[in-house]
């Protein structure tokens, strides 16, 4: 007897033909994101206050036979943003990382640390979100867009109020966000990692007692590096994640599993 079964496709990982930007591109997880969206075919723009650091990255990954591009820009400065998105859009990909920290005892936080923070993790990164969407929507296209958060839009922890303060707002800004743009084919969610070892938090991994409180909450027993992410980086940006949108999708070693 021939039955016929009918077996699952596997999903497409692939970027071809998709146009991707990448904020806080310079280094870190920013360029681990560009280089892996690049990797899987998209065309990334990489974009960071600093054009030099951008503009090399660029050329690596193109050097590489890949494509990619770079522009300076402060995502502060709301109408550059406007302007860049505007001329050089639509980007079917978002990966919205450029962000910041001051850690410090709550009591000594100042308006000044308070502002700086919350201007880059939140303000900027809501009108980024908002300019590629628009672009987007006026161009009929579905879109992608992943906002970088951390564990930390999911717990709490000493020093960090401010930190933790602006990444549980991207994480409320991402579900807010999905519902929104589900209309136009645009979903959004949050990648949340632990700490990660990068040229931003390497400094803070020196105070030994700081790195071993750190390792006693992270169940697998080390630190995040940036390889860990570029996984989720690519499904999210994916059709192989095309039902998911207003999710946070969290690797943290376990840190949030008690």
């Amino acid at each position: 007897m021939n039955t016929k079964v009918e077996l699952t496709q596997s999903p497409s990982f692939r970027l071809d033909g998709k146009r991707a930007l990448v904020t806080g591109a310079g280094r870190g997880i920013g360029l681990a994101a560009a280089s892996v969206l690049a990797s899987a075919g998209a065309n990334v723009s990489l974009v960071a206050r600093g054009e030099k650091d951008v503009e090399e990255a660029a050329a690596a990954i193109r050097a590489r036979g890949d494509k990619a591009d770079a522009f300076a820009l402060d995502v502060r400065d709301i109408d550059a943003v406007r302007s860049a998105i505007a001329v050089r859009g639509p980007f079917d990909v978002l990966v919205n990382n450029a962000g910041t920290n001051r850690p410090g005892p709550f009591v000594d936080v100042t308006e000044e640390d308070f502002d700086f923070i919350a201007s880059i993790n939140i303000r900027a990164a809501f009108f980024v979100a908002q300019a590629v969407a628009k672009s987007l929507i006026a161009a009929k296209r579905p879109g992608s867009i992943i906002n970088i958060s951390s564990q930390m839009g999911h717990v709490g922890a000493a020093r960090r109020t401010v930190y933790c303060t602006t990444k549980h707002a991207l994480e409320g800004m991402t579900k807010a966000m999905a519902v929104e743009l589900a209309p136009h084919q645009i979903r959004v969610n949050s990648l949340a990692p632990t700490f990660v070892e990068t040229p931003m938090t390497k400094p803070f991994f020196q105070n030994e007692a700081f790195r071993t409180d750190v390792l006693s909450k992270i169940k697998l027993g080390r630190l995040g590096q940036v390889e860990d992410l570029t996984g989720a980086v690519v499904f999210l940006a994916s059709d192989a994640s095309s039902l998911m949108t207003g999710t946070s999708l969290i690797i943290d070693g376990g840190w949030t599993a008690e």
